[in-house]
């Protein structure tokens, strides 16, 4: 069966709910999130703002020279939408200087570069705030390991993690994020010109039908092919998320005890609270 549409009023319920949960049993009553102005930020901010309220979310803005200025206006819609705080950092100097030094780095690296330095300067302000990073990465990226370790994909709570792409639109739709936001062409805006389908080579409705059925339903890639699937683009999409498991868990750490963290030694996050 393939059916990604979503129950938006229990999975809204759900969502506003592991968040305001996960914050406070924590010890904490804010959040902060990195606001780019595409549809995955703006959930996660007006799921926080509904959960913990407006005064409990500051959503950080951290344009680079060559950023579309469109991001910025889209990421100021949410701040104006749910009046939450808001600062501007941009990261032009620290990732220029840096540069500087490595001249012959490409884009894939300068990307990186980007997205690492945006996260440092979330848990900088998490810290300074007293709040905890909100994540942003759905299903689908994590999934093709399509972030950046120790960048975007970082985060104390991740509201979004097991909602695949096509689903974050439908949300974001129900809980009423601009239209303009939710409906232009998913960028992460590390160039001039770049879009997440276009490097992926792929749309992500294509991609999702495909993850949906290899990782929720358990199908084997044979029984794609068998299904009329395009056997290249489903070994590709397998390629994709065997070869990114990595990202998807703690560092592997080698076993010389009886009980080695990670593998023996295992508590939920709030253990003895």
């Amino acid at each position: 069966m393939l059916d990604l549409r979503l129950n938006c009023d229990t999975v809204r319920r759900v969502l506003t709910g592991f968040i305001d949960n996960e914050v406070r049993k924590a010890g904490f009553e804010r959040v902060v999130v990195g606001l780019s102005g595409g549809v995955d930020s703006s959930l996660s901010a007006f799921l926080a703002a509904e959960a913990l309220g407006p005064q409990n979310v500051w959503g950080i803005l951290m344009p680079y020279r060559t950023s579309n200025p469109e991001s910025a206006a889209h990421a100021t819609l949410v701040v104006e939408a749910l009046d939450i705080h808001n600062l501007t950092v941009d990261i032009t100097p620290m990732v220029d200087a840096y540069f500087a030094t490595f001249t012959d780095a490409d884009n894939v690296r300068r990307g990186n570069k980007m997205a690492r330095e945006r996260m440092t300067i979330l848990f900088d302000h998490s810290a300074r705030l007293g709040g905890l990073v909100l994540g942003t990465s759905n299903k689908t990226e994590l999934l093709l390991g399509y972030g950046t370790l120790h960048g975007d994909m970082a985060s104390a709570v991740n509201p979004l993690g097991d909602l695949y792409k096509t689903q974050v639109r439908q949300l974001a739709l129900h809980l009423k994020v601009p239209t303009v936001i939710v409906e232009k062409q998913p960028s992460a805006d590390l160039w001039a010109g770049q879009t997440d389908e276009a490097e992926l080579g792929f749309t992500y409705k294509e991609v999702d039908r495909v993850l949906y059925l290899l990782v929720d339903q358990r199908y084997e890639v044979a029984d794609l092919i068998a299904d009329g699937f395009d056997e290249r683009f489903v070994r590709a999409v397998y390629h994709k998320v065997q070869a990114s498991q990595y990202k998807r868990r703690l560092p592997v750490i080698a076993k010389v005890s009886s009980r080695t963290i990670d593998r023996d030694f295992r508590y939920p996050r709030d253990w003895g609270r």
